[in-house]
């Protein structure tokens, strides 16, 4: 639990919030709740990114209130020593107030009590839309408590509103605290696809069965090893033809003398994720056609990467690619030019969809798709309509976001090619992605995870040793 180091980072954020809510204004910030996995056992517990980020708090059943005065209130479990024996040491209300900066603190089984008395008098209360199903129940039922005491001379908050936008902005730039923790995540992270790649190319120059569980159990040993609490998200470990298949979870497909092999996979470090990707020939050596796709996937990423600095749109690393891996598939038959056209025609159109479609980075941060608006703020009221040439349907375009020191975000493009009678049979079944973490600096960016090589002689060199 990361509470007593960072004591006045928490203290500080939470009266950044409070100094946003307006006279009158109260926010309720909850944490995740516990969740069953079967019969008698829970999920692992993950704590509420927004109340973790306001308290570093991790235990469950926790509440969070801001007062626009700064005052703030915690609600947690209360210190119950048979429970404690069985799940482990709470900090308790009583606890809690010195060891978290809070005002003051209560049980949580007090909750429904002191809420309304906590709400009277005010006259927005903020509270993180759609992200906690039955919240807004929970606020109705607290506001007609507070209705019900209006002959007393109680006022009830007249607004409601969505804190999310507020935390989301300042989650958005990451401060020195935060850039810390996500540099150690991405040094784990690559350390454990360098741990995969080897056992890869080991097991097979010794004749053996492997895997995609095997390469999969590299990653999460690694990743425990040096202190990270899981995984950021589930990991992909795909063998071969299922690197064509974005969100494949490691499976027990055989990996193969020969083919590729996609890990996408990235530890969470005290709430914080890592999030890289490498595709690596299983054997150690990359045939003809593996490389030639490797190093379009590759330049494309250089493209965006040199796009991605300060005072340009979030769009423009995505745009980079695009044009990059397009005149790749054309100049590869991957796209055909009597069909396409030029490089502009195949991108108006959209015709590199096919083998390249997603977008070419998120935020990243407490999430691994953290939190935070791709629109630039200050031109909201700027919309240009297009038909999408695919779909069909009308999309309303907003200016991008402007990157700003300070931004964390993923460059991740790909290409993921299908068999097709008009693809040259040598491209069949590859699909490459190569994804890197980067924070935004005054002059350009810094990628936290190159760790891990991602130049092809320098990957296979690795394998060899």
């Amino acid at each position: 639990m990361d509470t007593t180091t960072h004591f006045h980072l928490y203290a500080e954020r939470r009266a950044r919030v409070a100094a946003q809510l307006g006279a009158g204004g109260i926010a309720i910030v909850p944490t995740a709740p516990e969740r069953s996995r079967n019969r008698d056992s829970e999920f692992l517990f993950r704590h509420d990114s927004y109340f973790y980020y306001l308290t570093g708090f991790t235990e469950p059943n926790a509440w969070l209130v801001i007062t626009a005065d700064g005052e703030t209130t915690l609600f947690c479990q209360p210190k119950d020593l048979e429970r404690e024996i069985w799940d482990g040491i709470r900090m308790g209300p009583e606890a809690a107030p010195s060891h978290l900066g809070m005002s003051q603190a209560f049980s949580v089984a007090e909750l429904d009590q002191r809420l309304p008395r906590l709400l009277e008098n005010r006259h927005t209360v903020w509270y993180p839309f759609a992200t906690h199903k039955g919240l807004e129940g929970r606020v109705d039922g607290w506001l007609q408590s507070v209705r019900a005491r209006v002959r007393y001379g109680a006022l009830c908050p007249e607004v409601q509103r969505d804190l999310c936008g507020v935390l989301d902005e300042m989650r958005l730039i990451k401060d020195a605290h935060e850039q810390g923790i996500m540099r150690r995540a991405a040094r784990i992270s690559a350390r454990a696809h360098i741990r995969a790649m080897q056992r890869s190319a080991a097991m097979l120059s010794a004749g053996q069965d492997v895997r995609e569980y095997h390469l999969d159990a590299e990653l999460l040993h690694e990743f425990r090893q040096h202190g990270s609490q899981y995984p950021a998200y589930s990991s992909i470990v795909a063998a071969g033809a299922n690197a064509c298949v974005l969100h494949y979870r490691a499976d027990n497909a055989a990996i193969r003398d020969g083919e590729l092999v996609l890990i996408d996979a990235g530890c969470e470090l005290d709430g914080y994720a890592s999030d890289i990707t490498r595709t690596f020939p299983a054997n150690g050596r990359f045939t003809g056609p593996q490389r030639v796709l490797y190093d379009l996937v590759l330049a494309s990423q250089e493209a965006a990467i040199a796009a991605t600095q300060p005072g340009n749109r979030f769009v423009d690393p995505h745009e980079a690619t695009v044009k990059v891996l397009t005149q790749g598939m054309l100049d590869l038959g991957l796209l055909d030019k009597n069909q396409v056209g030029t490089l502009e025609d195949a991108i108006e159109h959209r015709h590199y969809f096919a083998h390249y479609m997603h977008r070419t980075g998120h935020w990243l941060g407490m999430d691994v798709h953290d939190c935070g608006s791709y629109v630039e703020p200050s031109e909201l009221g700027t919309v240009s309509e297009r038909k999408d040439p695919l779909s069909g349907e009308t999309i309303r375009d907003r200016p991008s976001r402007i990157l700003r020191p300070g931004m964390a975000l993923t460059i991740e493009p790909g290409l993921y090619v299908r068999p097709s009678d008009r693809i040259p049979r040598e491209f069949w079944n590859i699909g490459i992605r190569i994804e890197d973490d980067a924070i935004v600096t005054e002059h350009s960016c810094e990628l936290i995870s190159r760790d891990v090589p991602v130049k092809a002689d320098d990957i296979e060199a690795l394998m060899r040793g």
